[in-house]
């Protein structure tokens, strides 16, 4: 899922499942921020920090525990980007050096429809309309669902630039049913990325096995010597 749309200079791991009680993969520090939730929140909590774990290996980076910060988001080391993911039936980590990636994101959703009433909360009315469009053209996706994950991905990539919230009124979202891309169109002053503030971002989205993911890549201006500068912040090569 997570690895069709995330260029190669991103390391993913992801499951289907929680194969391991939650102590197995625990530092104690982890173990005290879940310590009062339900078992399968502690589980998933659990898996998706191994995967994370499995891929900084992957890295040559050491094992360490990754903590969320007051909004949630999982603390990196030193000199590392990354995002993780978990929804029913899946769970995934992305991490990336610093060097090469400004900022990634991921999200996966299950592919059905959106709770009642909260179409209206997390999208625009242009969005609403090319959400309807895209239903009569691709039933087998529920696009709503779809935005929805985009602008968490939007959301995960927006938030380590600038340590402030993005409201869901404040990104527009253009899906390509055809390709798989999409991108988000700032609605407020984009981030700064080596000196060149970047308005849109790009992003990739996917679909299998009954879920949905989206992620979103922000290559360093090292990655994009070869792009023209009106294409910028652009996925890098895959």
């Amino acid at each position: 899922m997570i690895e069709a749309i995330l260029p190669r200079t991103v390391v993913t791991e992801a499951a289907y499942d929680d194969e391991a009680r939650p102590g197995d993969h625990f530092f104690n520090e982890e173990r005290e921020k879940v310590a009062q939730a339900v078992e399968s929140r502690q589980r998933e909590f659990a898996t998706v920090r191994y995967l994370a774990r499995r891929a900084l290996g992957r890295l040559g980076r050491p094992a360490a525990p990754i903590l969320p910060n007051r909004r949630g988001a999982p603390q990196w080391p030193d000199g590392i980007v990354g995002s993780m993911t978990h929804c029913a039936g899946y769970r995934a980590a992305a991490v990336s050096p610093a060097e090469l990636t400004a900022s990634v994101s991921i999200d996966a959703e299950p592919n059905g429809p959106l709770p009642d009433g909260v179409l209206e909360v997390v999208t625009l009315p242009s969005e609403r309309a090319a959400i309807a469009s895209l239903t009569e053209r691709r039933p087998d996706v529920h696009w709503d669902r779809l935005f929805f994950s985009a602008k968490e991905s939007v959301f995960k990539a927006w938030y380590p630039l600038t340590a402030h919230g993005l409201d869901f009124s404040e990104a527009e979202i253009d899906v390509d049913p055809r390709d798989g891309t999409f991108s988000a169109r700032l609605l407020v002053p984009g981030p700064l990325i080596d000196g060149h503030r970047v308005p849109v971002f790009p992003g990739r989205w996917h679909q299998a096995r009954g879920l949905l993911a989206t992620a979103v890549h922000l290559a360093r201006e090292s990655e994009l010597d070869d792009v023209p500068r009106a294409r910028r912040g652009l996925v890098a090569p895959y």
